[in-house]
């Protein structure tokens, strides 16, 4: 994918994908603090200034509650790689389009696509709309973000009321909360790829529809 990088380079990362993803599964089972200090790969605090520099604080945009961060790809790229999490989750917190395409590239390939759902950015686009059709107040929290090398992985909370109505169920205004873990690939300056899973038994569970 010639947008990712040249062919031939190496990835730089300092951790494995296995290692973000047992990261991140770790945080999912054990929970973290909402004003979780940033970290770098190592664990180790980051100094006052890489905070500030590399959260977007601009109003209408998510803010993570925990960020972990590569700090050996620099705060220029660390910095492009939170904000675009950032405007990826609004557009899940929000539904608004302009912030998915501002996060993904044209080129856009979901790895882990669902049945039903169409490849490339008009996937997430239609998963959203099915979502807020059932959950119109349906709401993201970007728990946890991880950035390695030139990946993005996050941990989510879903959270809405169930109003709308999901394959012919009708909500009765139950409360909706489920999980999600993601790993996206950053390109030159956008997402090219992704892969992601959801709690969808504990979501099919509270919507009361049978998987």
């Amino acid at each position: 994918m010639s947008e990712t990088r040249p062919r031939g380079a190496v990835r730089p990362r300092a951790l494995t994908r296995t290692a973000a993803v047992a990261a991140a599964l770790a945080a999912l089972a054990g929970g973290t603090a909402a004003a979780a200090p940033v970290h770098d790969a190592g664990r180790h605090p980051i100094p006052h200034a890489w905070p500030e520099r590399l959260v977007d604080r601009s109003p209408g945009l998510v803010q993570p509650k925990a960020l972990t961060v590569d700090r050996s790809i620099g705060a220029r790229r660390a910095a492009q790689e939170v904000h675009l999490a950032q405007q990826l989750y609004t557009f899940w917190n929000t539904g608004q389009q302009q912030y998915l395409d501002a996060a993904i590239s044209p080129r856009f390939r979901d790895n882990t696509l669902p049945p039903g759902r169409p490849q490339g950015p008009a996937g997430p686009a239609l998963a959203s709309r099915t979502f807020r059709a059932a959950v119109p107040d349906l709401t993201c929290e970007l728990s946890d973000v991880l950035v390695t090398g030139d990946e993005i992985t996050a941990r989510l909370v879903f959270r809405g009321h169930f109003t709308g109505s999901f394959n012919g169920v009708h909500g009765r205004g139950q409360a909706v909360e489920f999980n999600a873990i993601d790993i996206q690939h950053v390109g030159t300056d956008r997402i090219v790829e992704d892969w992601h899973i959801e709690d969808n038994t504990a979501l099919l569970a509270q919507l009361g529809v049978h998987g």
